[in-house]
């Protein structure tokens, strides 16, 4: 049976907008008054940690990276134990592949705080109850550490593992550890990104387009069928 490991943010909830806020309000403190969501957009797949050096770098904040991620951070976590919003595709997706016994995971840039968090605050942490935060490994997405790591605690190889991902870096990872990926672009422009060639399922279009049903049906093909059929 494939086992299946979702991205958290942007794949399975809506989080960008509480990242960008927490972000925002981050950069504010530090004298960056007028950081846009255009610009948020950009760092869409990378990791909070990596996100921050990148712009620690760029505005050159005095500040330590550390510090930064430490006020990042809990300005998110007050955002989202109450503003996330799971896709409700997604929880279906989630839902069905439960109800077949199918291993699941989270495999996660955020921080283990924030993936705890937002699982609890959609309740789907009684049917994710494995996660990884890219804290927990030596490099983050779009290296393969993540996914790998995942697969190792569902006890499963990586070539019978199918990645679900929202973002290139996590799409790059996903081949670069030799799983198989379903791709649903969060930022649906993105979707033409030499990145996602390799998926095997793309929904273009996104969210709005995603459908649990036809992911269900393909992630079932990678297993040559699910038992039973349905």
């Amino acid at each position: 049976m494939i086992s299946v490991i979702f991205d958290l943010d942007g794949t399975l909830v809506d989080s960008e907008p509480n990242y960008y806020e927490s972000g925002r309000r981050t950069l504010e403190r530090h004298g960056v008054p007028d950081f846009t969501w255009e610009q948020h957009a950009r760092f869409i797949g990378i990791g909070t940690l990596e996100t921050l050096e990148l712009l620690k770098e760029r505005y050159g904040l005095r500040a330590p990276v550390e510090q930064l991620l430490a006020e990042q951070n809990a300005a998110y976590l007050e955002l989202a134990r109450t503003r996330t919003e799971a896709f409700p595709e997604m929880r279906g997706l989630v839902e069905r592949l439960h109800a077949r016994g199918v291993p699941m995971a989270v495999a996660s840039g955020s921080s283990r705080e924030a993936i705890e968090a937002v699982l609890e605050g959609t309740g789907l942490s009684a049917l994710l109850t494995t996660a990884v935060s890219a804290e927990e490994v030596e490099r983050g997405k779009p290296a393969p550490d993540v996914f790998l790591e995942a697969a190792r605690r569902l006890g499963a190889a990586p070539a019978s593992c199918a990645v679900v991902e929202d973002a290139a870096p996590g799409a790059l990872a996903a081949r670069a550890a030799g799983m198989h990926c379903l791709a649903v672009p969060y930022v649906a422009r993105s979707a033409g990104d030499p990145a996602f060639a390799g998926a095997g399922l793309l929904f273009a279009g996104g969210q709005a387009e995603f459908s649990a049903a036809a992911a269900e049906e393909w992630l079932g093909s990678l297993g040559g069928g699910w038992a039973g059929g349905g």
